[in-house]
């Protein structure tokens, strides 16, 4: 039987983003990716990511996260289960440990990830810098400018979509800027295809973007490993800094989602600050025949 079954858990979502909060602190268990593929698949505990918490590495911070898309391979960043995982830190129960102020310092694989709250079920995340060379998206070939480079989706003569900026925000994206509403592309059908196109050795986040405004802009994304999703906080943060690289809008933007709304801001000292809500929609425990093998 799988250390999981019957562990707690909060189902949440950050402005639709469907997220899972665990609490592994103070044990030794880690997250199988077939376990977390078993998760995902339970109608009762789905997710687009599941955030688990692991007792702290680094001194000074408050826990370790690990990240698991629906696929069960992890990712280095995820905005809107980190505010997630702040409310459940801050307010529940079971999980909530002492914070100073409302103040949380977070790590993952990518870094470490500060976060505050500054309302009820509001919080803003410091994303960090972003990684703008193209050695660290990672791209598979030399791009001296990241702005734009060179990848499109259909006939060479009128492509679909083409020239994509690239950003990685703790996980890889490439950012489609178009002229019309971002609901009349195939984001389903092209997603898979770019997120697994040989120019990213690592797979990368796919959104196709409009710039609405000029603190505004409408987004889609396809997220690697987890497919078409209501949200991405950190493709958000990604569309913002490479709308502003092209001077498109300034240094920040309220981005528009299927699941709702984000606002971020590039600071002048070189950070990506994210700002959004989160929803409690319900708790619960693993059951154990989750974990069972598939019938022969």
């Amino acid at each position: 039987m799988s250390a999981l079954a019957h562990r707690r858990f909060l189902k949440m979502h950050g402005a639709g983003n469907a997220i899972v909060v665990l609490d592994l602190r103070g044990t030794a268990l880690r997250v199988a990716p077939e376990e977390a593929r078993a998760i995902a698949a339970d109608p009762g505990s789905a997710f687009d990511q599941l955030m688990v918490l692991h007792d702290p590495v680094s001194p000074g911070t408050d826990a370790f996260l690990r990240i698991y898309n629906t696929d069960g391979s992890e990712s280095g960043a995820c905005g809107n289960g980190t505010r997630c995982v702040a409310y459940a830190m801050l307010d529940d129960p079971a999980m909530a440990r002492p914070a100073e102020g409302g103040r949380l310092l977070l790590e993952t694989s990518a870094g470490r990830v500060g976060v505050r709250r500054v309302a009820e079920r509001s919080f803003t995340v410091d994303m960090g810098r972003p990684r703008l060379a193209w050695d660290e998206i990672p791209l598979s070939e030399p791009f001296p400018d990241t702005r734009r480079i060179e990848l499109q989706v259909g006939p060479i003569d009128a492509p679909v979509l083409h020239s994509p900026g690239a950003v990685n925000m703790g996980n890889p994206h490439a950012v489609f800027f178009v002229d019309d509403d971002p609901d009349g592309y195939d984001l389903a059908r092209v997603g898979p295809m770019l997120e697994n196109h040989p120019l990213f050795p690592e797979r990368a986040n796919i959104s196709v973007a409009q710039v609405t405004g000029r603190e505004a802009i409408k987004l889609r994304v396809w997220e690697r490993g987890a497919g078409l999703t209501l949200a991405c906080g950190t493709a958000a943060c990604a569309a913002t800094v490479a709308a502003a690289r092209l001077r498109m809008i300034g240094r920040q933007a309220e981005v528009s989602l299927p699941g709702g709304q984000l606002f971020v801001e590039w600071r002048a000292d070189d950070h990506v600050l994210m700002t959004g809500p989160v929803a409690l929609v319900a708790e619960g425990s693993f059951a154990p025949e989750l974990f069972s093998p598939p019938a022969p």
